[in-house]
C-alpha cells in the first residue's frame, strides 16, 4: 500500500499502523474466546481486555480526527475504563470485525490529516496535548498491547505469534 500522507510527520506512524494492522491479527490466531479471558491468578489485564482495549483506542482516535463510529463493545472500553471483575468480554471474533471496520476509515483519515489538525490541542482533564502527540502515543500503545498479547499466546501455551 502506497504511503503519501498529507503530513510528513506520519509516515513513520502509518508505517507502524500498518504493521499494527496485520499483527493484531496474528497475535489474535487461534486463540479461543475461553482462553482470552484468562487471568492465570494475577491481576494482569487478560486478552479480551488488551484486545477490545486496543480496538476502542483506534475507534477514539478516529473520532477525535472527526469520523462518528462506535465500536461494539464501546460501553464496556469508553472513557478508557480498566479491566472489569467477572465481566463477560466479547468474543474475539468481535474484536476481530470491529478492527476490520475501523482501521481502513482511521487509516483514511491519518493519511488526509493537515498540519493544523495534528497541531490542534486536545484537552482533558488535567492534561493537554496535541493531536500529533496523541497518535504518537497510540502508535506506542498498540505496540505495547500487541506485545502483551504475544506474552499471553506463549503463557497460555500457544505458538509464538507469527509476524509474516
Amino acid at each position: 500500500m502506497e504511503i503519501k500522507p498529507k503530513s510528513t510527520r506520519l509516515y513513520a506512524f502509518l508505517i507502524l499502523f500498518d504493521m499494527h494492522t496485520k499483527f493484531f491479527k496474528s497475535a489474535l490466531e487461534g486463540i479461543s474466546d475461553e482462553d482470552a479471558g484468562k487471568r492465570m491468578d494475577t491481576k494482569a489485564n487478560h486478552i479480551a481486555w488488551l484486545a477490545g482495549s486496543l480496538v476502542q483506542q483506534r475507534f477514539d482516535l478516529a473520532n477525535l480526527l472527526g469520523a462518528e463510529e462506535k465500536s461494539a463493545a464501546d460501553d464496556l472500553f469508553k472513557n478508557n475504563k480498566g479491566i472489569q471483575d467477572d465481566t463477560i468480554y466479547p468474543s474475539l471474533d468481535t474484536y476481530r470485525q470491529d478492527w476490520e471496520k475501523i482501521s481502513p476509515i482511521l487509516r483514511d483519515l491519518l493519511m488526509n490529516s493537515s498540519e493544523e489538525q495534528l497541531n490542534k490541542i486536545l484537552e482533558f482533564p488535567g492534561m493537554s496535548f496535541s493531536m500529533f502527540e496523541m497518535i504518537s502515543f497510540n502508535t506506542y500503545r498498540e505496540a505495547n498491547m500487541i506485545g502483551q498479547i504475544a506474552l499471553w499466546r506463549r503463557l497460555l501455551d500457544y505458538d509464538g505469534m507469527k509476524y509474516m
